[in-house]
């Protein structure tokens, strides 16, 4: 078992990964003086994987919200379930289903090493019944019903519905009522035997501990698992929108809005250098220092909550703004506009040295929080990145390198705006 060092020059910091026997990539981020440790045991997993094969085998389709489904039925066992564990070692757990990743976390100040046990115990013990599966239904379909009246989650899914015609990203996490009805044991150990193979998962621990303690009770715990092949199914995705504009009715205090923008997306997610790039674009762009943003607030267009975010994963990657305005649609054609502007002017060189100083300070900030290592370096492993070489990215990036990659972004006529209006 090779224990590899990942350094940083530039930071004079390291962290470690193993690839475990069990199959089991394994990452340990040790952190001198810290007195909290946080670990997160991940699968390569989630809503969008609804059509699959496995070594070349017979197509299979499984119902729309199954991985969230799996998620909460993973903490129930014979002997009770795991929160009541966790509560006798007082470790703050938690779990959720994402994209593309289903995780399962715990942070604590004591009694790492049992908290560490019970993770990789109930994540590796599933126990599905028909009668505990029709019980979790009701209390999912409740869940379900919950979001669909929750307006900053219609105001996005509406968004993605338009952008998407046939990914399933357009899809909500938890599925439908509808969808989750169809679920089986039989459909649940299918997933679970599939993603859930040792070899398709991460564990990254952070924070007060060291390689040599969290092997220890890897060797203990971890059962060895054979290496399949998963091919993850999705049909060709159209290059265009179905439709520019979405609205609904809901009740809120003041319209939102989402103006997202389509971008092709290759069966990979994007690298380290070009999400790098892409965040000091988005900083200069959008953020609470940009020229945009001082525009639409001197206009009384938005307020303090107006974000930006990029939302990408396998086959899909979409350029967000978001916020609440009285006048969205004034709000999409600004940044429309200005977007429009800084592709055929140009960005201004202190500009841009402004935004990669506030993104790579950012950047660097972020690794005083234990939670926040361990969730990105197990995303980055999902998706072929490493943490030093995103920062070095950063750090090295050029005027010409943000205006290429502005040039692949934000395309008007693959951008949708959605909005929600009071009844």
């Amino acid at each position: 078992m090779n224990i590899n060092e990942i350094k940083s020059d530039l930071l004079s910091e390291k962290y470690y990964k193993v690839k475990h026997k069990s199959g089991l990539t394994i990452y340990v981020y040790p952190m001198v003086g810290y007195s909290s440790t946080y670990a997160i045991f991940g699968t390569k997993y989630g809503s969008v994987n609804n059509t699959f094969r496995v070594d070349n085998g017979d197509v299979v389709k499984v119902p729309d919200g199954i991985a969230h489904y799996l998620e909460h039925k993973l903490f129930e066992s014979e002997d009770g379930d795991a929160f009541s564990r966790y509560a006798k070692t007082g470790a703050n757990a938690n779990a959720y289903t994402s994209f593309d990743k289903t995780c399962y976390l715990f942070s604590c100040t004591d009694n790492f090493e049992e908290s560490l046990e019970i993770l990789l115990d109930f994540v590796q013990s599933p126990y599905f019944t028909k009668e505990t599966v029709e019980k979790e239904q009701g209390i999912i379909g409740q869940e379900i019903k919950m979001y669909d009246d929750s307006p900053a989650w219609r105001v996005m899914f509406n968004m993605l519905m338009c952008l998407y015609e046939k990914h399933p990203v357009r899809i909500d996490i938890a599925g439908t009522v509808e969808s989750i009805a169809q679920i089986t044991p039989e459909y649940l150990y299918t997933c679970y035997n599939t993603y859930y193979n040792l070899n398709n998962m991460v564990l990254c621990v952070a924070g007060n501990t060291d390689v040599d303690t969290v092997l220890s009770i890897a060797d203990k715990m971890l059962k060895n698992c054979e290496y399949h092949e998963i091919d993850n199914i999705f049909e060709e995705e159209p290059d265009t929108v179905s439709q520019n504009y979405i609205e609904q009715k809901l009740p809120v205090g003041m319209p939102m809005l989402n103006l997202g923008f389509k971008e092709t997306a290759g069966e990979k997610r994007i690298d380290e250098k070009t999400l790098g790039y892409t965040e000091i674009l988005l900083f200069l762009l959008a953020s609470s220092t940009s020229k945009l943003y001082r525009k639409l607030m001197d206009e009384n267009l938005i307020n303090s909550g107006f974000s930006y975010e990029l939302m990408e994963g396998e086959g899909f990657c979409v350029t967000i703004f978001s916020g609440e305005s009285h006048d969205p649609e004034k709000v999409s054609q600004i940044i429309k506009d200005y977007i429009r502007e800084l592709k055929e002017n140009g960005i201004d060189e202190e500009e841009f040295q402004i935004a990669k100083r506030a993104t790579y300070g950012d950047a660097i900030a972020s690794l005083n929080s234990n939670d926040h290592i361990a969730n990105i370096i197990a995303d980055f492993d999902f998706s072929d990145r490493e943490l030093y070489t995103y920062i070095d990215a950063i750090a090295n990036a050029t005027l010409e390198d943000i205006t290429e990659r502005l040039s692949q972004m934000m395309d008007e006529e693959k951008s949708v705006l959605s909005v929600i209006k009071s009844e």
